[in-house]
Protein backbone atom coordinates (compact mmCIF):
# COMPACT_ATOMS: atom_id res chain seq x y z
CA UNK A 1 0.00 0.00 0.00
CA UNK A 2 2.64 2.49 0.83
CA UNK A 3 4.45 1.61 -2.46
CA UNK A 4 0.98 2.39 -4.61
CA UNK A 5 0.57 5.62 -2.99
CA UNK A 6 4.28 6.94 -3.54
CA UNK A 7 3.30 5.84 -6.69
CA UNK A 8 0.55 7.71 -6.91
CA UNK A 9 1.93 10.76 -5.33
CA UNK A 10 4.85 10.84 -8.19
CA UNK A 11 2.24 10.44 -10.94
CA UNK A 12 0.59 13.92 -9.18
CA UNK A 13 3.49 15.90 -8.90
CA UNK A 14 4.81 14.93 -12.29
CA UNK A 15 1.39 16.50 -13.53
CA UNK A 16 1.86 19.47 -11.03
CA UNK A 17 -0.59 18.41 -8.32
CA UNK A 18 0.20 17.56 -4.62
CA UNK A 19 -2.40 15.87 -3.73
CA UNK A 20 -5.51 13.05 -5.07
CA UNK A 21 -8.87 13.04 -4.05
CA UNK A 22 -10.53 9.43 -4.99
CA UNK A 23 -14.04 9.24 -5.83
CA UNK A 24 -14.43 6.33 -7.35
CA UNK A 25 -15.04 3.05 -5.60
CA UNK A 26 -11.74 1.59 -7.60
CA UNK A 27 -9.80 4.35 -6.43
CA UNK A 28 -10.61 4.51 -3.47
CA UNK A 29 -9.60 1.07 -2.37
CA UNK A 30 -6.62 0.87 -4.33
CA UNK A 31 -5.48 4.18 -2.39
CA UNK A 32 -6.93 3.00 0.77
CA UNK A 33 -8.39 -0.73 1.22
CA UNK A 34 -11.72 0.06 1.57
CA UNK A 35 -14.17 0.02 -0.90
CA UNK A 36 -17.60 1.95 -0.09
CA UNK A 37 -19.29 5.19 0.27
CA UNK A 38 -16.66 7.94 0.90
CA UNK A 39 -14.21 10.11 -0.34
CA UNK A 40 -10.05 9.31 -0.12
CA UNK A 41 -7.61 11.96 -0.15
CA UNK A 42 -3.92 11.52 -0.46
CA UNK A 43 -0.85 14.05 0.56
CA UNK A 44 1.89 14.03 1.86
CA UNK A 45 1.60 13.59 5.15
CA UNK A 46 -0.70 10.03 4.26
CA UNK A 47 -4.24 9.25 3.39
CA UNK A 48 -7.70 9.98 5.26
CA UNK A 49 -10.93 9.01 3.89
CA UNK A 50 -14.23 11.38 4.77
CA UNK A 51 -16.73 8.82 4.58
CA UNK A 52 -20.63 9.09 6.59
CA UNK A 53 -20.72 7.89 9.87
CA UNK A 54 -23.22 4.86 8.86
CA UNK A 55 -19.78 3.49 6.98
CA UNK A 56 -17.05 4.75 9.38
CA UNK A 57 -16.87 2.06 11.80
CA UNK A 58 -16.44 -0.43 8.39
CA UNK A 59 -13.93 2.12 7.12
CA UNK A 60 -11.57 1.64 10.11
CA UNK A 61 -11.75 -2.00 10.06
CA UNK A 62 -10.95 -2.10 6.23
CA UNK A 63 -8.45 0.49 5.71
CA UNK A 64 -4.72 0.27 5.90
CA UNK A 65 -3.22 3.42 7.91
CA UNK A 66 -5.85 6.10 7.34
CA UNK A 67 -7.22 8.68 9.20
CA UNK A 68 -10.63 8.73 9.08
CA UNK A 69 -12.49 11.91 9.45
CA UNK A 70 -16.91 11.30 9.70
CA UNK A 71 -19.40 13.72 7.77
CA UNK A 72 -22.19 13.78 5.96
CA UNK A 73 -23.57 11.76 3.10
CA UNK A 74 -23.45 12.79 -0.46
CA UNK A 75 -22.78 16.38 -0.68
CA UNK A 76 -22.36 16.60 2.91
CA UNK A 77 -19.07 14.89 2.36
CA UNK A 78 -17.76 18.29 0.77
CA UNK A 79 -17.16 20.56 3.35
CA UNK A 80 -14.64 18.37 5.32
CA UNK A 81 -12.73 17.45 2.10
CA UNK A 82 -12.71 21.08 1.49
CA UNK A 83 -11.22 21.37 5.14
CA UNK A 84 -8.53 18.47 4.98
CA UNK A 85 -7.25 20.08 1.46
CA UNK A 86 -6.86 23.54 2.47
CA UNK A 87 -3.65 25.16 0.64
CA UNK A 88 -3.48 22.12 -1.35
CA UNK A 89 -3.26 21.77 -5.67
CA UNK A 90 -5.60 18.38 -5.74
CA UNK A 91 -6.52 16.58 -8.53
CA UNK A 92 -9.48 14.01 -8.59
CA UNK A 93 -10.65 11.32 -10.33
CA UNK A 94 -14.42 12.20 -9.77
CA UNK A 95 -16.66 11.33 -12.70
CA UNK A 96 -20.49 12.88 -10.91
CA UNK A 97 -20.51 16.62 -12.54
CA UNK A 98 -22.86 18.08 -9.80
CA UNK A 99 -20.27 16.65 -7.30
CA UNK A 100 -17.54 18.21 -9.09
CA UNK A 101 -18.99 21.44 -9.54
CA UNK A 102 -20.00 21.13 -5.78
CA UNK A 103 -16.44 20.42 -4.59
CA UNK A 104 -14.53 23.01 -7.23
CA UNK A 105 -17.25 25.69 -5.48
CA UNK A 106 -15.29 25.02 -2.31
CA UNK A 107 -12.16 24.32 -3.46
CA UNK A 108 -11.03 26.17 -6.67
CA UNK A 109 -7.64 24.69 -7.10
CA UNK A 110 -9.00 21.43 -7.87
CA UNK A 111 -9.17 19.86 -11.16
CA UNK A 112 -10.56 16.87 -12.83
CA UNK A 113 -7.31 14.36 -13.54
CA UNK A 114 -7.66 10.74 -13.56
CA UNK A 115 -4.25 9.84 -14.95
CA UNK A 116 -2.22 9.62 -11.37
CA UNK A 117 -4.42 6.82 -11.17
CA UNK A 118 -4.89 5.01 -14.62
CA UNK A 119 -1.10 5.29 -14.79
CA UNK A 120 -0.29 3.82 -11.39
CA UNK A 121 -3.11 1.28 -11.90
CA UNK A 122 -2.13 -0.17 -15.55
CA UNK A 123 0.79 -2.61 -13.57
CA UNK A 124 0.01 -4.96 -11.53
CA UNK A 125 2.10 -5.72 -8.10
CA UNK A 126 2.43 -9.16 -6.53
CA UNK A 127 -0.51 -9.16 -4.27
CA UNK A 128 -2.56 -8.28 -7.09
CA UNK A 129 -1.15 -10.55 -9.07
CA UNK A 130 -1.71 -13.47 -6.79
CA UNK A 131 -5.44 -12.35 -6.64
CA UNK A 132 -5.78 -12.47 -10.36
CA UNK A 133 -4.64 -15.55 -10.56
CA UNK A 134 -6.57 -16.91 -8.08
CA UNK A 135 -9.89 -15.30 -9.59
CA UNK A 136 -8.57 -17.03 -13.30
CA UNK A 137 -8.42 -20.45 -11.70
CA UNK A 138 -11.70 -20.18 -10.28
CA UNK A 139 -13.25 -19.31 -13.45
CA UNK A 140 -11.63 -22.17 -15.12
CA UNK A 141 -13.53 -24.42 -12.36
CA UNK A 142 -16.71 -22.96 -13.58
CA UNK A 143 -15.92 -23.84 -17.24
CA UNK A 144 -14.88 -27.64 -15.61
CA UNK A 145 -19.09 -26.84 -14.63
CA UNK A 146 -20.51 -25.77 -18.69
CA UNK A 147 -18.50 -29.35 -19.62
CA UNK A 148 -20.34 -31.36 -17.26
CA UNK A 149 -23.23 -29.51 -16.85
CA UNK A 150 -24.46 -28.13 -19.98
CA UNK A 151 -27.28 -30.19 -22.11
CA UNK A 152 -29.96 -29.78 -24.82
CA UNK A 153 -32.95 -28.53 -23.50
CA UNK A 154 -31.50 -26.51 -20.43
CA UNK A 155 -31.93 -22.72 -20.11
CA UNK A 156 -29.05 -20.03 -20.65
CA UNK A 157 -30.47 -18.58 -17.14
CA UNK A 158 -30.61 -22.01 -15.53
CA UNK A 159 -26.45 -22.57 -16.55
CA UNK A 160 -26.33 -18.45 -15.42
CA UNK A 161 -27.87 -20.20 -11.84
CA UNK A 162 -25.57 -22.90 -11.45
CA UNK A 163 -22.63 -20.94 -12.34
CA UNK A 164 -23.08 -18.28 -9.98
CA UNK A 165 -23.83 -20.32 -7.16
CA UNK A 166 -20.73 -21.75 -7.41
CA UNK A 167 -18.83 -18.77 -8.44
CA UNK A 168 -20.53 -17.66 -4.47
CA UNK A 169 -19.00 -20.46 -3.13
CA UNK A 170 -15.47 -19.95 -3.86
CA UNK A 171 -16.20 -15.63 -3.18
CA UNK A 172 -16.56 -15.09 -6.78
CA UNK A 173 -18.89 -12.13 -7.56
CA UNK A 174 -20.59 -10.20 -10.47
CA UNK A 175 -18.81 -7.05 -11.09
CA UNK A 176 -21.81 -4.80 -11.26
CA UNK A 177 -20.82 -3.86 -14.97
CA UNK A 178 -23.62 -1.33 -15.67
CA UNK A 179 -23.71 -1.95 -19.20
CA UNK A 180 -25.37 -5.23 -19.22
CA UNK A 181 -28.58 -6.73 -16.63
CA UNK A 182 -26.64 -10.50 -16.40
CA UNK A 183 -23.33 -11.14 -13.96
CA UNK A 184 -22.49 -13.19 -16.90
CA UNK A 185 -22.94 -13.52 -21.03
CA UNK A 186 -24.03 -17.41 -21.74
CA UNK A 187 -25.50 -17.26 -25.60
CA UNK A 188 -26.35 -20.06 -27.00
CA UNK A 189 -27.14 -20.56 -31.56
CA UNK A 190 -28.03 -17.44 -32.61
CA UNK A 191 -27.86 -15.61 -29.36
CA UNK A 192 -24.02 -16.29 -30.16
CA UNK A 193 -23.48 -13.88 -32.82
CA UNK A 194 -24.43 -11.17 -30.05
CA UNK A 195 -20.90 -9.81 -29.03
CA UNK A 196 -22.26 -8.82 -25.14
CA UNK A 197 -25.70 -10.97 -25.46
CA UNK A 198 -28.41 -10.82 -22.43
CA UNK A 199 -28.84 -14.55 -20.85
CA UNK A 200 -32.64 -15.49 -22.09
CA UNK A 201 -34.40 -18.56 -21.43
CA UNK A 202 -33.63 -19.95 -24.18
CA UNK A 203 -33.08 -23.71 -24.53
CA UNK A 204 -29.85 -25.36 -25.75
CA UNK A 205 -30.14 -27.34 -28.89
CA UNK A 206 -28.44 -29.99 -30.48
CA UNK A 207 -25.69 -28.28 -32.90
CA UNK A 208 -25.44 -25.18 -31.16
CA UNK A 209 -22.30 -23.17 -30.01
CA UNK A 210 -22.63 -21.95 -26.87
CA UNK A 211 -20.03 -18.55 -25.88
CA UNK A 212 -19.74 -18.48 -22.55
CA UNK A 213 -17.80 -15.23 -21.17
CA UNK A 214 -17.33 -15.34 -17.37
CA UNK A 215 -16.46 -12.07 -15.33
CA UNK A 216 -16.07 -12.18 -12.37
CA UNK A 217 -14.55 -10.00 -9.14
CA UNK A 218 -12.23 -11.43 -6.18
CA UNK A 219 -11.48 -9.85 -3.49
CA UNK A 220 -11.79 -6.96 -5.18
CA UNK A 221 -10.15 -7.91 -8.51
CA UNK A 222 -11.99 -8.70 -12.14
CA UNK A 223 -10.90 -11.69 -14.13
CA UNK A 224 -12.25 -12.65 -17.35
CA UNK A 225 -12.44 -15.34 -19.66
CA UNK A 226 -14.57 -17.04 -22.80
CA UNK A 227 -15.01 -20.39 -23.59
CA UNK A 228 -16.92 -21.45 -26.49
CA UNK A 229 -18.50 -25.30 -26.00
CA UNK A 230 -20.50 -27.25 -28.40
CA UNK A 231 -23.85 -29.06 -27.65
CA UNK A 232 -23.96 -32.28 -29.64
CA UNK A 233 -23.02 -32.33 -33.39
CA UNK A 234 -22.22 -28.84 -34.69
CA UNK A 235 -21.69 -28.20 -38.23
CA UNK A 236 -18.70 -27.98 -40.29
CA UNK A 237 -18.89 -24.54 -40.77
CA UNK A 238 -19.64 -24.06 -37.23
CA UNK A 239 -16.01 -26.01 -36.25
CA UNK A 240 -14.20 -24.41 -38.61
CA UNK A 241 -15.38 -21.07 -37.64
CA UNK A 242 -14.08 -22.31 -33.98
CA UNK A 243 -10.85 -23.54 -35.32
CA UNK A 244 -9.92 -20.11 -36.59
CA UNK A 245 -10.67 -18.36 -33.78
CA UNK A 246 -8.54 -20.65 -31.72
CA UNK A 247 -5.75 -19.74 -34.25
CA UNK A 248 -6.54 -16.59 -34.38
CA UNK A 249 -6.23 -16.03 -30.50
CA UNK A 250 -3.13 -18.04 -30.30
CA UNK A 251 -1.65 -15.41 -32.74
CA UNK A 252 -2.43 -12.57 -30.66
CA UNK A 253 -1.00 -14.49 -27.26
CA UNK A 254 2.11 -14.79 -29.35
CA UNK A 255 2.44 -11.00 -29.92
CA UNK A 256 2.14 -10.34 -26.22
CA UNK A 257 5.27 -9.03 -24.70
CA UNK A 258 6.57 -5.99 -23.19
CA UNK A 259 7.75 -3.57 -25.47
CA UNK A 260 5.01 -4.32 -28.09
CA UNK A 261 2.19 -2.08 -29.27
CA UNK A 262 -1.42 -3.00 -28.22
CA UNK A 263 -2.37 -2.48 -32.19
CA UNK A 264 -0.15 -5.15 -33.28
CA UNK A 265 -1.79 -7.52 -31.03
CA UNK A 266 -5.08 -6.48 -32.71
CA UNK A 267 -3.38 -6.86 -35.71
CA UNK A 268 -1.61 -10.73 -35.20
CA UNK A 269 -5.77 -11.47 -33.93
CA UNK A 270 -7.46 -9.52 -37.06
CA UNK A 271 -5.16 -10.47 -40.21
CA UNK A 272 -5.45 -14.23 -39.33
CA UNK A 273 -9.59 -13.86 -39.28
CA UNK A 274 -9.05 -11.64 -42.33
CA UNK A 275 -6.90 -14.00 -44.27
CA UNK A 276 -9.56 -16.85 -43.65
CA UNK A 277 -12.38 -14.79 -45.35
CA UNK A 278 -14.24 -13.57 -41.84
CA UNK A 279 -12.49 -10.27 -41.12
CA UNK A 280 -15.98 -8.52 -41.68
CA UNK A 281 -17.80 -10.33 -38.87
CA UNK A 282 -14.90 -9.49 -36.30
CA UNK A 283 -16.60 -6.45 -35.11
CA UNK A 284 -14.70 -5.40 -31.66
CA UNK A 285 -11.58 -4.95 -30.31
CA UNK A 286 -9.37 -7.84 -29.26
CA UNK A 287 -8.99 -6.82 -25.72
CA UNK A 288 -8.66 -4.53 -23.02
CA UNK A 289 -6.77 -3.94 -19.60
CA UNK A 290 -8.31 -6.05 -16.19
CA UNK A 291 -7.57 -4.87 -12.32
CA UNK A 292 -10.34 -3.43 -10.55
CA UNK A 293 -12.14 -2.59 -13.39
CA UNK A 294 -13.90 -4.64 -15.94
CA UNK A 295 -12.51 -2.99 -19.10
CA UNK A 296 -9.35 -0.84 -17.97
CA UNK A 297 -6.28 0.72 -19.93
CA UNK A 298 -4.48 -0.23 -21.78
CA UNK A 299 -7.20 -1.18 -24.51
CA UNK A 300 -5.99 -3.56 -27.40
CA UNK A 301 -7.59 -2.05 -30.52
CA UNK A 302 -6.34 -1.46 -33.72
CA UNK A 303 -6.01 2.37 -32.62
CA UNK A 304 -4.46 2.05 -29.00
CA UNK A 305 -0.45 2.37 -29.47
CA UNK A 306 -0.41 2.30 -26.12
CA UNK A 307 3.09 -0.27 -25.27
CA UNK A 308 2.56 -3.00 -23.04
CA UNK A 309 5.47 -3.11 -20.07
CA UNK A 310 5.99 -5.98 -17.44
CA UNK A 311 3.39 -6.74 -15.43
CA UNK A 312 -0.02 -5.72 -17.10
CA UNK A 313 -2.84 -7.04 -17.20
CA UNK A 314 -5.10 -8.07 -20.31
CA UNK A 315 -6.79 -9.92 -22.61
CA UNK A 316 -6.48 -10.93 -25.75
CA UNK A 317 -10.36 -11.95 -27.16
CA UNK A 318 -11.01 -12.10 -31.09
CA UNK A 319 -14.42 -13.64 -32.45
CA UNK A 320 -16.43 -14.53 -35.33
CA UNK A 321 -20.51 -13.97 -35.90
CA UNK A 322 -22.43 -14.71 -37.70
CA UNK A 323 -25.68 -12.49 -37.20
CA UNK A 324 -28.79 -14.94 -36.99
CA UNK A 325 -26.53 -17.93 -36.70
CA UNK A 326 -23.78 -18.15 -34.41
CA UNK A 327 -21.10 -16.74 -32.68
CA UNK A 328 -17.62 -17.83 -31.52
CA UNK A 329 -15.47 -15.91 -28.78
CA UNK A 330 -12.28 -17.10 -26.91
CA UNK A 331 -10.30 -15.55 -24.24
CA UNK A 332 -8.14 -15.50 -21.68
CA UNK A 333 -6.56 -12.98 -19.08
CA UNK A 334 -2.81 -12.50 -19.23
CA UNK A 335 -0.08 -11.01 -17.33
CA UNK A 336 2.33 -9.38 -19.81
CA UNK A 337 5.94 -10.62 -19.11
CA UNK A 338 9.10 -11.88 -21.16
CA UNK A 339 6.84 -14.75 -21.69
CA UNK A 340 2.83 -13.67 -21.26
CA UNK A 341 1.73 -15.92 -18.74
CA UNK A 342 -2.03 -16.91 -19.69
CA UNK A 343 -3.91 -17.02 -16.03
CA UNK A 344 -6.69 -19.43 -17.53
CA UNK A 345 -5.66 -22.99 -18.28
CA UNK A 346 -9.17 -24.31 -19.35
CA UNK A 347 -8.48 -26.29 -22.71
CA UNK A 348 -9.15 -24.08 -26.13
CA UNK A 349 -9.87 -27.32 -28.15
CA UNK A 350 -13.56 -27.71 -28.70
CA UNK A 351 -15.16 -28.87 -25.75
CA UNK A 352 -18.94 -31.02 -26.95
CA UNK A 353 -20.59 -31.51 -24.22
CA UNK A 354 -23.48 -34.35 -23.77
CA UNK A 355 -27.10 -34.22 -25.71
CA UNK A 356 -28.96 -34.79 -23.08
Amino acid sequence: MNARREALLREARHLGYDSLVACTPENLFYMTGFWGEAVGILDGDGATIVVPELEAERAAAESRDCEIVKAGRGSGLIPAVARELADRRPCTDCRDYPMMKSMQEQMASLEHQPLPFSNSRITKDPGEVRILRKASAIIDGLFEICAEKMAVGQKESELQAVLMSHAMDQEMFDTGYNSTLNPLIIAGGPNGALPHAQVTSRRFRNGDLVVVDITLRHQGYVSDATRTFAVGRVSQEAADIYEIVRESQESGLRAVSPGTSCNRIDEACRDLISSRGYGEFFVHSTGHGIGLEVHEQPTISSSSRTVLDQDMAVTVEPGIYMPGLLGVRIEDSVMVGREPAVLHKFTKELVRVSQS
